[in-house]
């Protein structure tokens, strides 16, 4: 039952999302959550690590690489030229470039299992993107949109610190220590994410009600665009790189889907809630395009599976 709540997401973020623009009132005195929710996601995804993900790197190095090279490079530099190419104004842009700059989502993990990728190596990746866009993020941030508007990279830097870096360390310890106790409450951690991920979104919108029957479309054009570059890119260049079917499914799901839950909460942080708009409509969207692909490949088999195949019929 909690199984198909969650992969229903897509669908309580559209519902909550429609709540929160017809009545905002029911969401907006929560702006000031924002940041604790996103604290308990963060949580809750260290409750699901071991120390032992973070040593995967050694086994799958030059995928990791890979990723976590177009993850900070292709995504915030599309982020970047999709919002000039649609005439972005600077809070826009701000925003699409926060969302290209942040770490691969949680989602990944989920899609990843789902279209039958490399579980492992997408925890793995999500882990290690986490840890350096601590740094990166807000440095990325300055680099390409520090010209449009003041970016306050060392207050960025902290509150990723406070919300992405302790929480998740945090969550491993418990892992570590308590293990009795945090796989008991493992199976609820998703559902508890995912409700934490809807009611920022529904609280972005509501701020955000106001506007955006107008700048709306063309965002949700730009994180279609955006999403679309990250999915396409890290599937077919691992592929011309001469990676398995497996581990560029993988790689595609750590790319093109962002943490667009934290670029929402640092850009009503730090920002205005018009620069929200594009991590609100992305959290939306890359669940949904990610759903269709993971499903895609789900009834495609991988490279492993057509050798397994090919051995029992020989």
């Amino acid at each position: 039952m909690l199984r198909i709540i969650t992969q229903l997401f897509p669908l309580w973020a559209i519902l909550f999302s429609l709540c929160a623009y017809f009545v905002p009132s029911l969401f907006v005195e929560h702006k000031g959550q924002i940041v604790p929710l996103l604290t308990i996601i963060m949580l809750a995804m260290g409750l699901t690590l071991k120390p032992k993900d973070f040593l995967n790197v050694i086994q799958n190095k030059k995928a990791i690489g890979v990723g976590l090279i177009l993850q900070f490079s292709v995504m915030p530099i599309a982020a970047l030229l999709i919002s000039l190419l649609l005439g972005f104004d600077p809070m826009l842009t701000i925003g699409m470039v926060l969302v290209g700059s942040v770490a691969g989502g949680t989602s990944s993990n989920v899609m990843c299992y789902l279209a039958k990728g490399d579980v492992a190596l997408s925890i793995t990746m999500t882990s290690i993107s986490t840890l350096l866009g601590v740094v990166l993020t807000p440095l990325l941030v300055e680099l390409l949109a520090g010209k449009a508007v003041d970016v306050p990279v060392a207050s960025m830097l902290m509150s990723l610190v406070k919300i992405v870096l302790i929480p998740v360390a945090g969550g491993v310890v418990l892992n570590v220590f308590l293990r009795s106790v945090t796989e008991k409450i493992e199976p609820v951690l998703p559902i508890i994410s995912m409700a934490a991920i809807v009611f920022i979104i529904a609280i972005v919108v509501a701020l955000n009600a106001g506007n955006l029957a107008t700048i709306g479309p063309i965002v949700a054009l730009a994180v279609i665009l955006h999403n679309g570059v990250g999915l396409a890119s890290g599937y077919w260049i691992c592929r011309a790189l001469g990676f398995n079917e497996t581990i560029s499914r993988t790689v595609a799901f750590e790319v093109g889907l962002q943490n667009s839950g934290l670029a929402t909460a640092l850009a009503m942080k730090f920002f205005t809630p018009a620069s929200a708009v594009a991590g609100t409509i992305f959290s939306i969207w890359h669940n949904l395009s990610g759903s269709l692909l993971a499903g895609y490949w789900a009834k495609r088999p991988n490279a492993n599976e057509e050798i397994v195949q090919q051995t029992v019929k020989s």
